[in-house]
């Protein structure tokens, strides 16, 4: 196949498009390289800051589109997968879809779909947005209080999803929520994925024996600290530390580039994630790849999804417990000389179901099934 991925979200297209060449097919990636983090693309898509930035990015756009023609399938990073606003995306989006065969949507971060299923109280018991029936700390802040008419739930941006909805061919997933909220509007149209982790470029760190100080990483994203939840995890964190100062040590890393990142996890036993997760995503993975233990979310829901039974080896952390975190880093820091096991099953779990040529395999049996298909689809009209 000829396989075409528009953006890029914490290096996943770039990522699947590397398995898909071993696998034998031809993938390019037209991205602004996950914005900070600088991932590799084929053809470069980075908006640069003020207007004659954006001036040149409209053309470089517009010059891009003849290499992103006559592909066999190409998917998309979100309904929003350029930095333009809706509307001229729309535009992009009807000429890819005029010029290749199949275009599919991967489910891979917040849209609008997913920001209505964190509000109607139903889909999850906690969210970026909802804790419980409570405003999460993020929605209470001052940044999306004042953003929040121009985000998400706008309806322009209904509007444009009801678009883009009733003109892919399919949909896919990289996580549970994005696969929960989808499914009721897309049905067969709608597969799993997973999120690519390149396993075999990853020289493991397997933790072999019970360290004498457990070393806890955290990274921070100045601009998502808040909304995942990164800033409880510190500071139950600290006072872990501060009430065990031998037996376990804090590293704190800001907004580094991806390749320094990585370098840095090598150090560490444990990653401390997100709080409002029901799935590992691509920190906490990457990590688990290396041989470190991962604090996130592990529901219930995501471990029957993927079905997986008898390996579950990610601390799930539970925003709706009070003092849920501050418990779990507790045992394992109390618990330490449980993780030598825990290191050698997290390696194992993504090797299992996230390695990128299993998840690689997921999208082309998909795309598969999606060009063999009738286009026969339901029109969908989403609630305002």
């Amino acid at each position: 196949m000829k396989i075409l991925f528009v953006g890029d979200a914490s290096n996943m297209h770039n990522c699947l498009a590397q398995a898909m060449r071993d696998l034998g097919h031809t993938a390019v990636v037209a991205s602004n390289g996950s914005q900070w983090m600088n991932t590799n693309r084929d053809i470069n898509l980075k908006r640069e800051p003020g207007k004659m930035g954006a001036l040149k990015y409209v053309l470089n756009v517009m010059r891009a589109l003849p290499q992103m023609s006559n592909f066999d399938v190409v998917e998309t990073c979100d309904d929003i997968f350029l930095d333009l606003k809706p509307s001229k995306v729309r535009r992009v989006f009807d000429w890819l879809k005029r010029h290749n065969r199949c275009l599919v949507m991967g489910a891979l971060g917040t849209d609008y779909v997913y920001y209505q299923a964190c509000h109607d109280g139903k889909t999850y018991r906690y969210s970026d947005y909802m804790v419980g029936d409570q405003p999460s700390p993020y929605a209470l802040s001052e940044e999306y209080v004042n953003k929040r008419d121009e985000l998400w739930g706008a309806p322009f941006m209904r509007e444009h999803s009801n678009y883009i909805l009733n003109n892919i061919d399919g949909a896919i997933s990289c996580l549970w929520e994005y696969h929960e909220c989808y499914k009721p509007l897309l049905g067969d149209r709608l597969a799993y994925g997973g999120i690519p982790i390149d396993t075999k470029s990853v020289k493991p760190h397997i933790i072999d024996s019970e360290p004498e100080k457990v070393k806890f990483f955290i990274g921070i994203q100045r601009d998502r600290n808040i909304l995942k939840g990164t800033d409880l995890l510190l500071e139950a964190a600290q006072r872990t530390v501060e009430r065990h100062p031998d037996l376990c040590e804090l590293k704190v890393v800001e907004n580094v580039p991806y390749e320094k990142y990585v370098k840095l996890l090598s150090e560490s036993h444990v990653i401390l994630d997100q709080l409002y997760s029901y799935t590992p995503a691509t920190n906490a993975l990457l990590a688990m790849s290396r041989g470190l233990v991962a604090v996130s979310g592990a529901e219930p829901e995501y471990y029957d999804l993927i079905g997986e039974h008898d390996n579950q080896p990610i601390i799930n952390v539970n925003p709706l417990i009070d003092g849920d975190i501050d418990a779990k880093l507790e045992w394992i820091v109390l618990n330490k000389s449980l993780l030598p096991d825990l290191s050698r099953r997290s390696r194992e779990f993504v090797k299992k179901h996230n390695d990128a040529h299993v998840v690689a395999q997921r999208h082309l049996e998909f795309y598969e099934k999606l060009l063999k298909n009738d286009d026969t689809r339901d029109t969908y009209m989403l609630p305002g």
